[in-house]
């Protein structure tokens, strides 16, 4: 039986595209990157689209395939530039193809699939970008795109008899009617926002992400979940300080902290949970303040969280300074 790997994101297109193959009698193995910077992807459980994508596909297989400190080298750095933001498009596809390639070769499939759709995003899925990719890829043509296969190129698996190239699909551009048209002749009925999402397209998370990478002498993946959350304030390459905006985002920025973050919590007045990596809490505190919506009590005061988990009671005067009071 003819096996093929696909890249499944929980969008539409990689569904359908499963889809046509399975209809086809292709036994598909699907493979999904979790990745930081999915407008999807809470911490590093994955998408669940991406499950809700399986069960309507026959449950099919599937590998999780977490991208990491790499993945955020290639993100500072990318050979092939980026696009409106920090989206490293073509870089991306091409790190995520290649180890979607190992994972062919290591179960001993026939050929690669995407979901992708000639012309549908400026920079990385026009014909030039294709060719690139499939090239630096190291994969060749032995990836297939079903939803576009009739205006490209054909590619090993239908010149070897592997796939019917009649089956396959003519779609471009970038109207999601065709596939959305589809879906509901193959019974695809859950999906969610058709076009998916990054976060590295957001103008605002990319000026907060090259501030990070500016700031910090050693990036790490793992603080990318931070940089998600609240108002962010770096200091000349010395503290970091994050403002919560409600308190739904203080309870994030609890879970999310690094072990050598020191919380800020209003202690007798309502205002926003600060998180400070460096030293300068004074600084923090104005911060707590500045964004503290109410009236602040002469005997403000503020609970000092630091990363050995001991509290301390932190008053507070004007002009701001500290005046610490152990907590009995």
């Amino acid at each position: 039986m003819t096996k093929a790997v696909g890249l499944l994101s929980g969008g539409l297109d990689s569904t359908l595209a499963a889809k046509i193959l399975i209809d086809l009698g292709i036994e598909v193995h699907a493979v999904n990157f979790v990745s930081p910077f999915c407008t999807c992807t809470p911490k590093s459980a994955g998408c669940a689209s991406v499950i809700t994508a399986v069960k309507q596909l026959g449950n099919i297989p599937l590998k999780r395939i977490v991208l990491e400190s790499e993945y955020l080298d290639m993100v500072r750095v990318p050979k092939h530039g980026y696009g409106r933001g920090m989206n490293p498009c073509i870089d991306c596809r091409i790190m995520k193809i290649k180890k979607a390639t190992e994972y062919m070769r290591e179960i001993g499939a026939d050929f690669l699939f995407t979901g992708e759709v000639l012309g549908q995003r400026p920079m990385s899925q026009h014909k030039r970008s294709l060719e690139l990719i499939d090239r630096q890829s190291g994969v060749g043509d032995l990836i297939l795109r079903p939803l576009s296969a009739n205006v490209l190129k054909p590619t090993a698996p239908e010149r070897t008899g592997l796939v019917d190239r009649s089956a396959l699909l003519s779609i471009s551009g970038r109207s999601r009617k065709p596939q959305i048209a589809l879906a509901r002749d193959k019974g695809i009925n859950e999906y969610r926002c058709p076009a998916g999402g990054c976060l590295l397209t957001n103008e605002v998370f990319a000026a907060r992400l090259r501030e990070y990478l500016a700031w910090s002498k050693a990036p790490d993946i793992a603080d990318m979940p931070l940089l998600k959350i609240g108002r962010h304030f770096f200091k000349d390459n010395s503290d970091w300080i994050v403002v919560a905006r409600d308190e739904q985002e203080g309870e994030k920025l609890e879970r999310v902290r690094r072990t050598d973050a020191v919380l800020l919590l209003p202690e007798n007045f309502s205002g926003p949970l600060v998180l400070l990596i460096g030293k300068d809490r004074a600084f923090a505190s104005r911060k707590m303040l500045e964004f503290t919506k109410h009236g602040i009590p002469d005997d403000a005061a503020i609970r000092v969280i630091d990363f050995n988990g001991e509290p301390t009671i932190v008053g507070l005067q004007k002009p701001v300074h500290l005046q610490v009071s152990p907590l009995t």
